[in-house]
């Protein structure tokens, strides 16, 4: 809206109480007129030219304030009327003032509205005024101080009333400001300009009462005491401004950029009576603008023009050096800001300036220490929390685990990854953990947090389970996510995935929740399933059972462990050919403990070497007395992955073998499929030398590991084992059979021997049988013995043949068709001495 047509909707609204105001004071003026006292021609001069003079600049006489984009000014006209009236009849007053008040806004060049609004209100004013003297009983003649004193002040009392009444309802309208707020400010200087104005009224009468003539010396003394008050006035305007200004500064001194445009904005309204603030940051490219109530827009710089009177002074440094933006003023009628408004917003843009530079500071400060806390709580590669963010998120849910249900944690860990940074490369390695990430994040809840522990492992604290037995569901549709084959630079990859499951426990926080989950994580890999959860049995590191760990040296030392053997039986004819060693720990205090229980906590030790010897002499030492009872039982031990890491493993082997005066075709060591095998060189070293020195070595859990072919083609063993779990599982799926016939089929091909694990049942040996496996092991001959009482059980025999712990499946002579490549004496077969 352009500047004339606000003026002119001003002047509509206005026009009703201006109306109101002029008719009154007509009909006030008209009975006036029919009143009007005769005076002699130089009498009637004098009075007129007084009274008419007195008012005029009693009106001129002003302080001017302005209110946005409106000036009003508070001018003496209420003290030269109530001095009027105590020299001269009220209808020759009020028709003077109306006279002296067009005079001078004449003079003043006002709008007609003006005009006529101050024409009528102080012809009203003088008419109040001079009713209370009449009711009073005023007289000029009165000499009595007193009464002249209370009917003056009562009269300019209701002179001030009427002026009030009247003008701040109007300039409420005209501005928009609140009428409490007119009223409410600067009434201290208004009650302090009444009490000074009515000390003139009565000094004037006074001097009055010596000559009437002496009225026309009034004016220059009411003009003095005007530049008097106005000197006053001014001061104490430039004290609340800067009062302020400063109270303004200081509420800019905040970091939060929003809160210090708010704070300008408003302020700035108020300082310096603006309609409209805005403020433009260039940087930002942001603008905000408002008014005392508040912000109405902030957002883009837009194309929108300030309309009406603009004071725009740019946001900049004392310096000048920096500039930010700019501070606009709006004014909806033509303002002219004075030299001390203008030095007070460049005071004020100054300050402004300072308060956005520290903030953006703050900010920019705010954000790099949420970028570094963000950095240091995530992995850089996928985004995802890392083991930082995990200890400290599962250590504030297990502080309060009380009131969020159970707490699970899920170890995952990448199956041959090190195969796709090997083959691909390392930028493909990171795109697949990339990829595990997202399914991941996909896959959990929004409660759950996903993090990457480093390498290929990540792990999934699960928060908020209503039961334990959820956690393995949980667990399930993670790993199920990585099933699908990733789409890796054109080319599609499967990842294999282990898990290792662990509730909260109730001491020892998130770290011993990691060990027992890792525990758990490795229980799956060695059993060849995908998911295990962690249980007390197996855990040779929990410190809640037994304190193992800390009896080992004692138990090594006492020969505390000894060894059972299961004997490996030809499943055609039912003879032992073979015994596999079972290491036992036989405590003084618990009894017999099995070596899921304490061989992971053996290795982690630096008792392997002396464990692994103690229970290699008690084999041999077993072998050596079954030969001299006419057994020729080769016997198999298994080895730890630690154990082929250490190149003098074959010297201490062999040096046994030759303490107990055995062959080392005697021996047999069963090798756990792990990466270990294929990794490093110093196992190929380790296992060329045992085997070219004549033991015999067998990769045990075959079909469960890691990379059962390419193992085959590095490490030279002379058998497989087939797992357990295939064995038992074969009559049921046609799966885990056809592992078991390729396994058989493979075996025959590489000319290696062939046992299979778990034999518990006649239908599973005689399936065997037929699939071409001549070796097996399991309950249905035997369970791990002592080597006196297996020794027992060879010479006692079966169907009257020592030696043999089955009936033959065929009778002793009879044709046999051997199962193509099944024939005696194959290479890998245990042989008898």
């Amino acid at each position: 809206m352009a500047p004339q047509q606000r003026q002119t909707e001003t002047d509509r609204r206005l026009r009703p109480a201006v109306g109101l105001v002029v008719v009154s004071a007509a009909l006030v003026g008209a009975v006036s007129i029919a009143h009007l006292p005769s005076y002699g021609v130089r009498e009637a001069t004098v009075i007129w030219a007084a009274l008419i003079s007195l008012v005029a600049i009693g009106f001129r006489v002003k302080v001017g304030v302005r209110i946005r984009a409106t000036n009003h000014d508070i001018a003496w006209t209420e003290t030269a009327i109530v001095i009027g009236l105590a020299a001269a009849p009220v209808p020759v007053v009020v028709l003077a003032t109306g006279i002296g008040v067009a005079i001078a806004t004449l003079l003043a060049r006002g709008t007609p509205l003006k005009r006529a609004f101050g024409i009528g209100k102080n012809m009203l004013v003088a008419a109040a005024a001079g009713l209370v003297l009449q009711l009073l009983e005023w007289s000029a003649e009165n000499h009595d101080i007193g009464q002249a004193m209370i009917a003056l002040g009562a009269a300019y009392l209701a002179a001030v009333l009427i002026d009030e009444l009247i003008t701040l309802p109007v300039i409420a309208m005209a501005t928009g400001t609140s009428l409490r707020k007119l009223f409410r400010d600067d009434w201290d200087l208004r009650v302090t300009a009444a009490l000074t104005r009515l000390v003139v009224i009565v000094g004037t009468v006074l001097i009055i009462r010596f000559d009437a003539r002496l009225l026309l010396a009034v004016p220059p003394l009411v003009l003095s005491l005007h530049l008097l008050y106005l000197s006053r006035v001014r001061a104490r305007t430039e004290q609340q401004v800067w009062q302020r200004l400063a109270q303004t500064t200081d509420a800019l001194n905040v970091v939060d950029l929003d809160e210090v445009l708010t704070t300008a904005i408003t302020r700035a309204a108020e300082l310096f009576s603006a309609d409209e603030v805005e403020i433009e940051l260039r940087d930002a490219g942001r603008i905000a603008r408002g008014g005392t109530t508040g912000i109405t827009y902030d957002g883009p710089a837009d194309e929108r023009t300030m309309q009406g009177a603009v004071a725009s002074v740019p946001l900049e440094g004392h310096d000048k050096s920096i500039d930010v933006g700019v501070l606009r003023l709006r004014f909806q009628g033509p303002v002219q800001l004075n030299e001390r408004e203008r030095y007070t917003l460049h005071t004020f843009a100054s300050a402004l300036c300072t308060a956005v530079r520290n903030a953006q500071a703050y900010a920019e400060l705010a954000r790099v220490a949420q970028a570094h806390a963000h950095a240091a709580a995530h992995d850089a590669l996928t985004g995802l929390a890392n083991r930082r963010h995990l200890l400290d998120e599962g250590n504030e849910q297990l502080h309060n685990r009380h009131a969020d249900g159970v707490t699970a944690l899920v170890l995952i860990d990448l199956n041959h990854f090190k195969e796709v940074n090997d083959t691909l490369g390392h930028a493909a390695g990171d795109q697949t953990l990339v990829r595990v990430a997202e399914r991941l994040r996909g896959a959990a809840r929004a409660d759950d947090l996903v993090a990457r522990l480093g390498g290929d492992e990540f792990a999934v604290l699960l928060r908020a389970l209503p039961a334990p037995a959820v956690a393995a569901h949980r667990a399930e549709t993670l790993l199920a996510t990585l099933h699908e084959p990733f789409d890796i630079d054109g080319m599609r990859i499967s990842v294999e995935a282990s898990g290792g499951i662990a509730i909260a426990p109730a001491t020892g926080g998130v770290v011993e929740l990691l060990r027992r989950a890792d525990v758990a994580m490795y229980q799956a890999k060695r059993t060849g399933q995908r998911i295990a959860t962690y249980a007390p049995a197996r855990d040779t590191a929990d410190l809640g059972r037994l304190t193992l760990s800390g009896e080992l040296p004692r138990a090594v030392a006492d020969q505390e462990f000894t060894v059972n053997f299961q004997p490996i039986v030809d499943l055609g004819t039912g003879e032992v050919i073979a015994a596999e060693a079972l290491a036992r720990w036989r405590h003084p205090t618990h009894g017999m403990i099995d070596p899921l229980r304490f061989l992971d906590a053996v290795e982690r030790s630096g008792l392997l070497p002396a464990f692994a010897e103690a229970i290699l002499d008690q084999a041999l030492i077993a072998a050596g007395m079954w030969r001299d009872a006419g057994f020729g039982v080769p016997v198999a031990v298994n080895v730890s992955p630690r154990s082929l890491l250490d190149a003098r493993f074959p010297s201490a082997v062999l040096a046994r073998l030759r303490a107990h005066d055995l062959p080392p075709d005697r021996l047999m060591l069963e090798l756990t499929e792990t990466l270990t095998l294929s990794q490093l060189d110093v196992v190929d070293q380790v296992l060329t030398r045992l085997r070219d020195s004549g033991v015999r070595l067998a990769l045990d859990d075959f079909g469960t590991g890691y990379s059962s072919l390419s193992l085959l083609s590095r490490v030279p063993v002379h058998e497989l084992k087939i797992d357990r779990s295939f064995v038992t599982a074969m009559e049921s799926s046609a799966e885990a059979a056809a592992i078991v016939r390729s396994t058989l089929d493979l075996g025959r091909s590489l000319d290696l021997a062939v046992v299979a694990e778990g034999v518990e049942r006649e239908a599973q040996r005689h399936a065997l049988w037929e699939l071409g496996c001549t070796a097996g092991q399991g309950h249905l001959f035997a369970r791990p013995l002592p080597a006196g009482t297996l020794l027992a059980a060879l010479r006692r025999g079966t169907g009257g043949r020592p030696g043999a712990l089955a009936t033959a499946l065929h009778d002793a002579g009879a044709v046999v068709r051997l199962p193509p490549g099944r024939r005696p004496g194959a290479r890998g077969r245990h042989q008898p001495a």
